[in-house]
């Protein structure tokens, strides 16, 4: 993974200096490795942020042993919203992708996530597990109930994704009390192929390893998808009640455990 072992420390932004190495991180993943763009990314300083930025906290996953300052130790980083600050400033990110009605109405305490990144060089070891552990903290300090987000699958052929995306609508869909639905002007069905005709091991390996982990855990995805050509993605809503997750996959999720 590096040159020698992580010294991974997880932490909320605090400083400009901080929020600028998770832009910078991102900028890394989403648009030089994935493709994206916005209006307010920033290709000179290689910073991709938006205007939602300020008023996010930033979790940020850093390794201690690359050494050097914060700008080099990030290699993670989630943003969350919680509900009271998403209605102070008049809008959950996804909204401009999704109905958020049934889980605003609910009465619940809601958490949006969002650009979740990790630096190549520490996929698919314990980085994301260290990240998982701090989300869970910050879940369960502020009694969080609900929580979701738009995760992505790269490129925006809708019928290349066609197989993981019906698996998706056929296996996962949130049931009726969380079943948050695509804005009606930009509706893109998921149920593209009969779940008969599946081969529903195919299609979970095409399926990002950051929208299998939250099904693990019990988790759901809304009515429809999202064709996002700006970030060159499609896009699906997960939702995640934390009263309907599995309590042996829960220990996982609160500790971080492999």
């Amino acid at each position: 993974m590096t040159a020698s072992s992580p010294r991974f420390v997880t932490r909320l932004a605090a400083s400009a200096e901080d929020l600028e190495a998770a832009q910078r991180l991102r900028y890394d993943v989403f648009v030089r490795e994935l493709g994206g763009g916005g209006e307010l990314v920033d290709h000179d300083a290689g910073l991709e942020r938006d205007r939602f930025d300020p008023d996010f906290d930033h979790l940020l996953l850093l390794d201690q042993a690359r050494g050097g300052g914060v700008r080099d130790q990030v290699v993670g980083v989630y943003r969350l919203l919680p509900q009271d600050r998403a209605a102070r400033i008049g809008q959950f990110y996804s909204e401009d992708e999704y109905d958020l009605s049934v889980l605003k109405t609910s009465g619940r305490r809601l958490l949006e996530l969002g650009r979740s990144c990790l630096h190549p060089a520490y996929r698919g070891g314990m980085a994301m597990f260290h990240l998982w552990a701090a989300l869970a903290e910050y879940v369960e300090s502020r009694r969080i109930e609900v929580l979701f987000g738009v995760a992505s699958f790269h490129g925006t052929d809708v019928q290349a994704l066609a197989a993981p995306l019906s698996l998706l609508h056929h296996r996962h869909l949130a049931p009726a009390d969380l079943r948050v639905r695509t804005v009606a002007e930009a509706f893109q069905p998921m149920d593209l192929l009969p779940e008969a005709g599946l081969d529903r091991r195919r299609a979970m390996l095409e399926v990002p390893a950051l929208i299998k982990g939250y099904l693990r855990l019990g988790g759901f995805v809304g009515e429809g998808a999202f064709v996002d050509h700006a970030f060159n993605t499609v896009d699906v809503c997960l939702v995640l009640d934390m009263r309907r997750v599995n309590e042996a996959q829960g220990r996982i999720y609160r500790r971080g455990d492999a």
